[in-house]
């Protein structure tokens, strides 16, 4: 992406963490165990899926995928905030900047579509069990990654884009700990309204339209659910798509504050609290509940720890 001839800024300062000087070493060790723990267990977790093959399935095949796509924005954000915490001069170069926020983006996004997926594949589950293996084969599964992917590429490409062909010749103090979109605009020297505008709908393509689709999904799901005469059959069903339903109404809690609201209200304290949250709790904490709310994985969790253990003992 190449400047304006108008742009002078080369680089920006990330303020994220300066109201909290004296305490960043602390936040620093704090962050790292955390992103440490969340690694860690995302590897347990992909690695369970790809050696079980009991969880050859389309849902733990989206779970890894899901898993895959939060420890990669994970890796694009917090270790430059690790080091930052202990630096004293915590920039980033403005292309730098342009390539965090369209990979972030990226990946944001399809995150977004894959969830829609995984209401699909619920809903497949549920409302179609016999036409299950049918209808979630192989092909299926990975044309609504490709999908997920393509959707998150093009609003991260476009938004990025639009972004960066601002000019931005003024400050370059960023009121935040990552390039995310509105403390960037908020140093553009001027904005277009078609630029916002176009902003504001393609939020609403990557997060709006997913909840529709979620929602549809599940409006199914319950119809269908209802139907099941047993209360154990009822909530046998239904556990199945709780895990889903707990992911969906954090990530959607969070985007959507960050992302649907009117620039004109972006306070830049309470966006970095809450990007602390999606950025480093929430990729720690989706990958445990959908595994440990399940008692097929903790099996093969049991299965592949002692298979590991018989093979060093031999």
């Amino acid at each position: 992406m190449e400047r304006s001839n108008e742009t002078n800024v080369s680089e920006f300062v990330f303020l994220g963490f300066s109201a909290l000087a004296g305490f960043q070493q602390l936040l620093f060790v704090v962050f790292l165990l955390l992103y440490l723990f969340t690694l860690s267990t995302n590897a347990v977790i992909l690695s369970t899926i790809l050696l079980e093959r009991a969880l050859h399935t389309p849902m733990y095949f989206f779970l890894g995928i899901l898993s895959s796509f939060e420890t990669c924005y994970t890796f694009i954000i917090v270790p430059k905030m690790l080091v930052d915490l202990l630096a004293e001069k915590k920039t980033i170069s403005f292309m730098g900047c342009a390539v965090q926020m369209l990979t972030f983006l990226f990946l944001g996004c399809s995150h977004s579509f894959l969830l829609a997926a995984m209401g699909y594949d619920r809903y497949v589950a549920i409302c179609n069990p016999l036409r299950y293996t049918v209808l979630m084969d192989h092909g299926m599964c990975l044309g609504l990654v490709a999908a997920a992917c393509v959707c998150g590429l093009t609003v991260a490409l476009v938004t990025t884009s639009l972004v960066f062909h601002l000019p931005f010749h003024s400050s370059n103090k960023l009121h935040h700990f990552f390039c995310d979109i509105s403390p960037v605009l908020k140093l553009a020297s001027q904005h277009t309204r078609f630029s916002q505008m176009v902003i504001f709908i393609l939020g609403i393509f990557a997060l709006v339209i997913p909840l529709l689709l979620i929602l549809a999904s599940y409006i199914r799901i319950i119809s269908a659910i209802l139907k099941i005469p047993s209360t154990v059959g009822r909530y046998k069903a239904f556990s199945t798509c709780a895990s889903h339903l707990i992911v969906v109404t954090v990530h959607y809690g969070c985007a959507s504050f960050i992302y649907l609201r009117p620039k004109t209200n972006y306070n830049s304290s309470q966006d970095v609290l809450i990007s602390v949250s999606y950025t480093i709790l929430t990729p720690l904490f989706n990958p445990m509940i959908y595994s440990l709310r399940n008692k097929e994985f903790k099996a093969a969790l049991r299965h592949a720890i002692g298979q590991n253990l018989k093979f060093h003992l031999k």
